[in-house]
């Protein structure tokens, strides 16, 4: 019998329910290449905390796995406040079995003796990390697989500040869920823990998002906004907080505006796909609306279209959004007055174009490895700094810190201020964009992701990433490579001159190449997804608005020839 099997029937049990005994048999009967699949590992947790495809087995989302999450999770609470009354929040979003996941978490959670505040609804990501502070409570855990597809589900743990886990939380947490076997788990709860929530949390975080992403921007009347939710909560806050703040032209797309976690209009509920804002794209050149905006399934994420120069609706990308966004909370800190203390932050891999604005704003830039965890931590590590915003190329952004992960309910907001005051003033959002070229750079990127699923998938990308290092690249279109970032070994060298340099930040599976004329590639695997990523970032000294399409187009083409250099 091979180890496969074995670590199968050992789901056979009393312990575990009839149902998922039976399709266990079944697979071990007749199928034992999903079997394999099903068991060959561990669900683990990534940048995102874990996620994966719903069903049985260990290397599945399932009421066994994520209670034994919580299990472990129960007993490091335990340990690390024994004197205090624990409390958690749990919040889930429009996906299948969410609704009944978080119940089996709030369960194990109350059976372990722990308070547990839980949404009676689905809710948005933000609101979630925002009630773990408004609640007072130790951690909160979220029920979402993002923008994954319709079979994945996932867990997402966060911690007292209302940040994700990060060091040394996450790696000793870990350990304490696999010093357990499942027969571990408590699921039988003292009910009178458990509390529903919905309206009081919802009118504090409408308050707090309105505040935060609000600066009296002009023009509010006369700005058309067309929002999708491509079926995911942010339907549950995004028209109030829009409404609150002052924008009452805004059509919601009927047709996704229902939650389910089928995504039955979209092939994936992903604002970074051009497909995914289709429908409200064409919604919009119907209506002449100004700008169209969509969120993610737990929406933390937001994809935006606005008119370009022809007047065309133009989806931006996430580095876009990001600089046009930190440069309009900059302008809006230096009305105030620097105080001296404020720093605005981005992710390894999105564009250095938010460093230069930092230089010309005269205020410190921090940078961390994707997730938005890393910049969590940042506000926890200097306390006495003030946190402008910041975000990261994957479509996320976060204004302050009373929510601290990435938001699109609040970040959704801020845009429609940048746009509307704008527009208000003789300007478009796409029109600010290109004078920030002008003044910052013209910093242009490209990403490549591919998708390797099952066992070989991870083989492959594995492979991919180490070909990539070993077979090292020299030059990039003509321009000489210069530095080598290897996050593995927390150096980088500077391969013409031979100097070596320490990285400071935690140790992660990427790689980096930096050339003469300041091109980067970057290669890493998701950590959250079956896919191996690559980001290609350009520039050009753009001298005045008028060069823009020229530049633009000299950039394009180079990017093409990255690709066909890189073969990808």
């Amino acid at each position: 019998m091979d180890s496969i099997t074995s670590n199968a029937q050992t789901w056979l049990t009393d312990f575990f329910d009839t149902e998922t005994k039976k399709e266990i048999q079944h697979l071990i009967n007749n199928d034992h290449e999903e079997l394999k699949e099903r068991f060959y590992k561990d669900l683990e947790f990534g940048t995102g905390g874990m996620r994966g495809v719903m069903g049985v087995g260990t290397n599945r989302i399932n009421k066994y796995t994520l209670g034994k999450n919580t299990q472990g999770l129960s007993n490091y609470l335990k340990k690390t406040y024994s004197n205090e009354e624990i409390k958690v929040v749990i919040a889930y979003d429009c996906r299948h079995n969410s609704d009944t996941l978080a119940k089996t978490v709030s369960n194990v959670f109350a059976a372990n003796g722990i308070k547990v505040f839980l949404f009676s609804e689905l809710r948005t990501t933000p609101e979630l990390s925002f009630a773990v502070r408004h609640l007072n409570c130790h951690a909160g855990i979220v029920l979402t697989a993002s923008h994954n597809p319709p079979e994945y589900n996932g867990y997402k743990v966060y911690w007292t500040d209302g940040g994700q886990i990060v060091p040394p939380q996450d790696g000793e947490i870990i350990a304490e869920i696999n010093s357990l076997s499942f027969e571990d788990i408590k699921f039988n709860a003292d009910e009178r823990l458990i509390e529903l929530i919905d309206k009081d949390v919802d009118e504090a975080f409408f308050e707090a998002s309105v505040a935060k992403g609000s600066f009296g921007a002009k023009g509010k009347d006369d700005f058309k906004i067309v929002f999708t939710s491509l079926h995911g909560t942010s339907i549950t806050a995004l028209p109030e907080v829009l409404e609150r703040a002052g924008y009452n032209n805004v059509t919601i797309i009927e047709e996704q505006a229902k939650p389910d976690g089928a995504f039955p209009t979209v092939e994936s509920p992903n604002p970074e796909e051009p497909e995914a804002l289709k429908i409200a794209i064409k919604k919009a050149e119907e209506i002449g609306a100004d700008m169209v905006v969509g969120t993610d399934p737990d929406s933390d994420r937001l994809g935006i279209a606005v008119r370009n120069l022809e007047g065309e609706m133009e989806l931006l990308n996430g580095n876009q959004t990001m600089v046009l966004m930190t440069k309009f909370l900059l302008d809006q800190y230096k009305k105030k007055g620097f105080q001296g203390n404020e720093f605005i932050a981005t992710t390894i891999v999105s564009t250095p174009m938010v460093e230069q604005m930092a230089k010309a704003y005269g205020v410190e830039f921090k940078t961390a490895l994707t997730g938005f965890k890393w910049i969590g931590q940042m506000i926890k590590d200097f306390p006495n700094s003030t946190f402008i915003g910041g975000g990261e190329e994957s479509f996320g952004y976060m204004v302050g810190d009373f929510v601290r992960d990435k938001d699109a309910v609040t970040s959704t907001l801020l845009a429609c201020e940048v746009a509307a005051d704008a527009k208000a003033n003789g300007s478009s959002f796409y029109k600010e964009l290109i004078d920030g070229y002008v003044n910052f750079g013209f910093y242009k990127e490209h990403l490549v992701s591919l998708t390797k699923k099952g066992i070989s998938g991870a083989e492959e990308i594995k492979q991919m990433l180490i070909d990539f290092k070993e077979n090292p690249v020299e030059s990039v279109q003509g321009s000489k490579v210069v530095w080598i970032e290897d996050y593995n070994t927390s150096m980088a060298k500077n391969v013409q001159t031979g100097e070596e340099k320490a990285i400071n930040l935690p140790k992660s599976n990427v790689l980096i190449y930096e050339t003469e004329d300041g091109t980067r590639i970057a290669a890493r695997p998701s950590g959250t997804e079956p896919k191996v990523k690559f980001y290609i970032t350009t520039n050009a000294k753009l001298e005045k608005a008028a060069d823009f399409k020229s530049v633009n187009s000299q950039l394009d083409k180079k990017i093409k020839g990255i690709l066909s250099e890189l073969n990808l």
